[in-house]
């Protein structure tokens, strides 16, 4: 009983130690990120969506989705080409809103799928709910030319 309960609480401490390390390598391949950008969108969490995101010197297009939302999956393709599309001028990114509570409840996002756009760490656009993918492509068009 008692390892039981030492490691439930030491699975908390664990978890902090592995999450730094796993931020540690994230920050490290920070700059590679937009050209990593092509194999499709990079997934961001709680802990690596400043440094990604934020801090991106690219215009950052962040689809906010949960495995278990059915129009989340539907524009799951959208959001697929369009980080092939426009690899090198724009990153694409996700972020499961059922593993990384923290930024969604910060950006008072009430409902998914909620796409929103960022340049030079500022929500320039936001789209809630399924769109097509002309009218993503259209507002990232008009950040990146």
């Amino acid at each position: 009983m008692g390892n039981i309960i030492k490691s439930l609480f030491g699975k908390k401490e664990m978890e902090a130690e592995m999450g730094a390390a796993t931020v540690e390598a994230v920050l490290e391949a920070a700059p590679q990120a937009a050209e990593s950008a092509a194999a499709g969108p990079i997934h961001v969490s709680d802990e690596t969506f400043e440094q990604l995101v934020l801090n991106s010197p690219l215009p950052v297009l962040v689809d906010f989705w949960a495995p278990w939302c059915g129009p989340c999956r539907m524009i799951a393709p959208v959001v697929e080409d369009l980080a092939a599309k426009y690899a090198g001028r724009a990153v694409i990114a996700k972020i499961n809103t059922d593993e990384n509570p923290e930024v969604p409840t910060d950006l008072g996002i009430m409902g998914i799928p909620t796409l929103i756009i960022f340049q030079d760490g500022e929500e320039v656009d936001r789209v809630v709910g399924f769109a097509p993918g002309h009218t993503l492509e259209g507002k990232l068009k008009a950040l990146v030319g």
